[in-house]
C-alpha cells in the first residue's frame, strides 16, 4: 500500500525543544520481560499526541514513565528541556478508570487537585468552578458521582486534572468505560476544552485502542509494535477539524495504522 503523506519513521531531529520528550526509553518488567526498547516519542507545544499499539504492549506503562511515576532503566524524560525524575503537578494523568469519590460531590471531587497543592480552601473553590465550567459542568457542582452519567464522571475528571494547571495531560483510555454515543459527544468537545486560550495546558498524549478516536483528536499519531515495543511510525494527521470518517484521507490513514500494527511476524502480543 501506498504511504500516505506525513508519514516518516520515528521522532524528527532538528526542532525546537518539545515540551515533553522521551529520549531513548528502555524498561523491562521485575521478572526480566523486556517492554521497551530505544523509545523516543516527543510532544511539541499546543499538540495533541496520541500513542497506539496491540493490546498489551505496554502503552499505559509507557504514559506512566512519562509522567515520571514509574523510571525507565535507561533513558529519560524532559519537561521543557528538564528532566523528570518524579511526578510533577505540571504532567497531570487522568486514568482510564474514571475516579471519583462517591461521598464527594463534583465541586469537592475537583477541588481536591488544588487542595493538594496546599491552595487555600476559598481560592481552591474558585478554580475548581473554573475547571467545572471549562468542562460544561456549569451549574452541576453539587452533584454526588452517583447522580451524573459516566460522561459527567469523567468530565469531573478531566476538570480535576486540569485544575492542577498542568502543562501536560496524560490520557489513558479516557473514554473506554463510556458507552460510544456518550463517548463520541465527549470527544467532539475534549479538543476545545483541553486547549482553550486561558489555560496553561500546552499538550496532550492520548492512550487508545481505538483508532477512529485516536484519528479524530491527534495532531500527531506514534505506532508502537514489536517484541519489545519500538516506535515503528509516526503519523502526522493532515485533516483539518472538525474530522470526518467519511474523509478519504482519513480512510487512508486509519488502513495505514491497521497495517503498521498487525502482529510481528504472525505472532499475537501477550
Amino acid at each position: 500500500m501506498r504511504n500516505p503523506a506525513n508519514l516518516v519513521g520515528g521522532v524528527g531531529s532538528g526542532q525546537p525543544i518539545s515540551l515533553l520528550e522521551s529520549v531513548n526509553i528502555h524498561f523491562s518488567y521485575e521478572n526480566g520481560y523486556k517492554v521497551f526498547e530505544n523509545i523516543n516519542i516527543s510532544v511539541g507545544q499546543d499538540k495533541f499526541v496520541g500513542i497506539v499499539g496491540p493490546s498489551g504492549i505496554g502503552k499505559s506503562t509507557l504514559l506512566r514513565i512519562m509522567g515520571g511515576f514509574l523510571a525507565p532503566d535507561s533513558g529519560a524524560t524532559y519537561l521543557m528541556g528538564k528532566k523528570i525524575t518524579k511526578p510533577t503537578p505540571k504532567v497531570v494523568f487522568v486514568h482510564q478508570s474514571i475516579i471519583t469519590f462517591p461521598w464527594m460531590t463534583a465541586l469537592e471531587n475537583v477541588m481536591l487537585s488544588p487542595r493538594s497543592m496546599k491552595v487555600p480552601q476559598s481560592e481552591a473553590e474558585i478554580v475548581a468552578m473554573k475547571a467545572l465550567e471549562d468542562v460544561g459542568l456549569q451549574g452541576f457542582e453539587e452533584l454526588y458521582p452517583k447522580e451524573m452519567s459516566g460522561g459527567m464522571r469523567q468530565r469531573v475528571a478531566i476538570a480535576r486534572a486540569l485544575a492542577a494547571n498542568p502543562m501536560v495531560l496524560l490520557m489513558d483510555e479516557p473514554f473506554s468505560h463510556l458507552d460510544e454515543l456518550t463517548a463520541e459527544g465527549l470527544r467532539q468537545d475534549i479538543y476545545n476544552i483541553l486547549f482553550r486560550v486561558d489555560t496553561p495546558l500546552k499538550g496532550v498524549v492520548l492512550v487508545s485502542h481505538n483508532l477512529t478516536e485516536v484519528l479524530e483528536l491527534a495532531d500527531e499519531i506514534y505506532i508502537l509494535n514489536n517484541i519489545p515495543a519500538t516506535v515503528v511510525g509516526k503519523l502526522v494527521v493532515d485533516i483539518p477539524r472538525p474530522r470526518s470518517i467519511r474523509n478519504p484521507k482519513f480512510s487512508e490513514y486509519l488502513d495505514f495504522l491497521y497495517t503498521k500494527l498487525s502482529p510481528p511476524g504472525g505472532k499475537k502480543n501477550e
